[in-house]
This record gives C-alpha cells, sequence and structure tokens, in this order.
C-alpha cells in the first residue's frame, strides 16, 4: 500500500463520495475514411464504396437509409446535416454524369460517418472553475463548470465538460450530462503578426520571413493571409527559403481555429475534440482558470497539449461563455513540454505562467500578449522522496492572502504519483515562500488500478469558501473529489 508519514495536515484532506466513471455510450459522429490503400486497379476504397452505393436499387437504398436512420437518430442530433456535410467532402469522386437523389447523397455521407465513444476508455484529470451564472442557488453554494479529459478509440483525447454545485459539508452535486455530444462549428481564427514572427524566428527563420511577414496587416484572418502570401515577391528571397516559410506559415495558420456551440444546449454536450494538425491524436489536460484583466474584464483562459502523433506542444484556450472558443499555440523558448499554467490576473502588467520546460522542474515564465513565452526561471525542483523523478503543476495558481498556493505533482519510486503545495510569494511569484514536506493526496487502495496504475492527478482545484475542492483523477480511470481546509494548509505552507 502507497503510504507516507503523518502530519497534521492529514486530518484537514478528506475524500469524497462521489466518483465519475467513464460512460462509453457517449458518442459524437465524425468523418469516417475507410483506410488509404489503394486497390490494384488503381482505384482508391472511397470510390469503390461511392460505385457500391450508385449501384443499388432505389428500394435498396431508400431501405438501407431508412433502417440507419431509425437506428441512430436518437443519439445524434441534426443527422441529415451530418450526412450532407460528410457526402459534401467526398461528392467531387462522383462520376459526371451521376445524378442523385437526397436519400442517395444521405446514405453515401453515411457511409462515410462513424460514431466515437469520447470516454470509452478513460475519464481523467478533471480541472474546475466557477461558472458565470451563479444564479438560483443557495447563500453557501457555488456552480462549477469541470473540465476533462477524456480518452477513447486509438488512445485520442479530448475535452469535455461537466457542471454542478458546491454546497456545505464537502457536497458536490453533478449535474446529469446532456443525452447528445457536439464537436462544436469550426471557423479559422485570426491570427497577430508577431505571433507568427516569433514562431518562425524560433526556428531559425526570423530574418527570412521578414519580408513574407511585411505583406501582412497587425491582425488577419485565413483570407487575407492567402491573398498576402500570394502576392509574395521572390526578389529578395530564393525561391525555396520562400517557399518553406509560406508553407510554415500556412501551417501555423491551419492551427489556429475557433469553436461555436449552440449556446441553448447544455455545457456537457460541449466536446473539444482534435481539430488542428498539431492536435491530430489528441488534446489533453486542459487547466482552465478565471481571469480577471486589468480593466476588470472576466474571461477564462485554459492551457493544454496537443499531440500530434510525435511531438507534443502547449496550446492556449480562451472563451467568455463556454460556449465560444479560441483556440491558439504558444510560441518561445519557454513554452516547451506539457502543464503549462496560467495566473488568473497579470502582474506586473505582464502575463505569468507555470512551466516544465526542463521536463522535470516547476519554472516561471512571462508573456507581453499571453502567446509568446520567455525568460523562464526554475523556481522549485525535485527534491523530496516523493518527486525524485519529476515535479509539476496540477493547475493554475490560486491567489491567496498569503500569496499564490501552486498544487503541484510528483512522481516518485515505482512511477508513484503525489499531491503536494507550493506557496509564492503575490509580489514576486519567483520566490517560494513555502512547501509541503509530504504530498496531500496519495493513491489509497481504492485508486492505485487503473489504465495508468498509482496516479492521482488534477488539472486545477477550486476555493469554496474556507475549502479548498480538488477533482482529481485516479490511475487514469476515474475521477474523484478531496476536500481541504484552507487554512490548515496555508498554515502548513507557511510553517
Amino acid at each position: 500500500m502507497t503510504s507516507h508519514a503523518t502530519t497534521a495536515l492529514d486530518e484537514s484532506v478528506r475524500r469524497g463520495s462521489q466518483v465519475l466513471y467513464p460512460d462509453a455510450s457517449r458518442v459524437l459522429t465524425k468523418l469516417f475514411l475507410p483506410g488509404q490503400e489503394i486497390r490494384a486497379q488503381g482505384i482508391s476504397r472511397a470510390d469503390v464504396i461511392i460505385d457500391r452505393v450508385l449501384r443499388l436499387t432505389p428500394e435498396e437504398a431508400q431501405t438501407t437509409l431508412a433502417d440507419i436512420v431509425s437506428r441512430f437518430r436518437e443519439r445524434h442530433r441534426e443527422l441529415d446535416a451530418t450526412f450532407a456535410a460528410h457526402f459534401a467532402l467526398v461528392k467531387h469522386r462522383l462520376p459526371q454524369t451521376a445524378s442523385l437523389t437526397h436519400e442517395r447523397q444521405q446514405l453515401i455521407g453515411a457511409c462515410f460517418t462513424q460514431e466515437y465513444a469520447i470516454e470509452a476508455a478513460a475519464l481523467l484529470n478533471p480541472s474546475m472553475v466557477a461558472h458565470p451564472d451563479q444564479s438560483g442557488l443557495e447563500a453557501d453554494e457555488c456552480r462549477f463548470i469541470m473540465s476533462l479529459r477524456a480518452i477513447g478509440e486509438g488512445h485520442v483525447s479530448s475535452v469535455e465538460f461537466r457542471t454542478g454545485v458546491l454546497a456545505p459539508n464537502d457536497s458536490v452535486r453533478i449535474d446529469a450530462p446532456g443525452h447528445f455530444a457536439d464537436a462544436g462549428r469550426y471557423s479559422p481564427a485570426a491570427l497577430s503578426r508577431n505571433f507568427l514572427h516569433a514562431a518562425l524566428a524560433e526556428r531559425g527563420d526570423a530574418e527570412a520571413a521578414t519580408h513574407v511577414l511585411s505583406l501582412l496587416p497587425e491582425e488577419f484572418d485565413s483570407a487575407a493571409l492567402g491573398e498576402a502570401l500570394a502576392s509574395v515577391g521572390r526578389d529578395r528571397l530564393t525561391r525555396g527559403s520562400t517557399d518553406a516559410i509560406i508553407e510554415h506559415i500556412r501551417w501555423i495558420a491551419s492551427c489556429s481555429y475557433r469553436l461555436t456551440f449552440p449556446p441553448d444546449r447544455p455545457v456537457s454536450e460541449r466536446v473539444i475534440f482534435p481539430t488542428s494538425p498539431d492536435g491530430s491524436h489528441g488534446v489533453e489536460d486542459a487547466r482552465f482558470t478565471q481571469f480577471r484583466d486589468d480593466d476588470g474584464t472576466v474571461s477564462y483562459y485554459a492551457t493544454y497539449t496537443a499531440f500530434d502523433g510525435s511531438k507534443v506542444g502547449p496550446r492556449l484556450l480562451h472563451t467568455r461563455d463556454f460556449v465560444t472558443f479560441d483556440s491558439t499555440q504558444l510560441t518561445g523558448p519557454a513554452a516547451k513540454d506539457k502543464g503549462m499554467a496560467l495566473f488568473p490576473r497579470r502582474v506586473h502588467g505582464a502575463y505569468l505562467m507555470l512551466s516544465r520546460w526542463d521536463r522535470e522542474s516547476i519554472s516561471l515564465v512571462s508573456s507581453p500578449d499571453a502567446l509568446v513565452w520567455s525568460d523562464p526561471v526554475t523556481i522549485y525542483s525535485p527534491s523530496r522522496p516523493w518527486e525524485l523523478i519529476q515535479l509539476g503543476n496540477c493547475g493554475p495558481p490560486i491567489e491567496t492572502a498569503d500569496g499564490w498556493l501552486v498544487l503541484t505533482h510528483g512522481v516518485g519510486p515505482m512511477r508513484t504519483y503525489g499531491i503536494g503545495a507550493i506557496l509564492l510569494d503575490l509580489d514576486d511569484p519567483a520566490t517560494v515562500v513555502g512547501a509541503l514536506r509530504e504530498p496531500l493526496l496519495v493513491p489509497n487502495e481504492t485508486e492505485r488500478d487503473g489504465y495508468v496504475p498509482n496516479v492521482v492527478y488534477s488539472c486545477g482545484a477550486l476555493v469554496h469558501r474556507d475549502t479548498l475542492v480538488l477533482p482529481y483523477g485516479c490511475s487514469d480511470s476515474a475521477v474523484r473529489f478531496a476536500f481541504v481546509h484552507l487554512p490548515a494548509l496555508l498554515e502548513s505552507l507557511r510553517a
């Protein structure tokens, strides 16, 4: 059994009884392309499938479509619109002479559609923030939104949500999730020239890119980008270098996007599913924080990790209402690896972030615009027995009167995880005021077994009155809740 020395703080840490398990019935629709292999005749599988649909008799096509619709219409909203959208993506493969009825178009669309169970493999790594709507509650209650990492077929991760209410006496009421799952409507997002320049400079193209970027306005959309790149002159650059820069700019642009969801549907139906090329194999571990800007404006940011199948990269998600989300890459020498966590306000005019850019320590990094991150300063390194392998944060810093409270995760022998805490100075967050000698939480006997054994991990906690509410993933298989008496925790850190 995993154990640690008893501390005075132990009595102030309480585990709740609420447990969230993955639900394989939560499915969304996505485009299905049945393999990339080519038949001996040189015909793609997509062409063969379309040809088979065209050969069906009208009665066969109608009966087949009716059967599909009857079996799936209760599992997805606007199924006909999904089939139409997927048909539009493959209709260029139709013979020029083909004239299709609506039913046959729908059936072709259905052949290129699949269900994806977003949390069939695991549900883990939650973060929690106060809901924008706090109406209709009792005096001691707080409505929350919790993000979760969901893992489905092929180990592909997405970010989904739950809502609920915190009440006194360690009470957590979680709303039943909506019946449907929706990946939202995708559209390109605006880019800034400064961000592009920094991203190109990081790969050594800064000087050559200056000419290309000079043709772009300060901020631009994908249409303006296309016009500018089409008119790039080659008098000052060699063709090869220009083409490489243009290709990379197009790739960066394709990695910035906006997702919009119907506002009248439950937050729990909204899914941030892999969309951009740099996140084609999964997006994971969103660390949400309620951010208050210098003018008092409140919005929500989340740092998260994108995986393209070979490398990971940090990204930033921004929303004001959990209806519209803007997603962009982060760049700069300090934007490396996993586990970046944004401070909930600027400090001395700069955005601050916790980073694990060296893969094992906690560093403080800064940015003028929340996109380009530099000047990493290591502030806390592994030293305790339970964090010998590596350290990282367990969510964004929480502002208290005593300092910035940072929950940490440490990895020790046998790859056992523990959740600890450090306290940073409010005015100078590079200064560590205190650190717990022992972890707050380690896996107990009921939490050790799962997809990844011996893990407790969180992406962000929420303070409710004098209680730190800590949602955490157990061995990458389920989500539970712990409750920590905040004054006792801060007293231990100050001591």
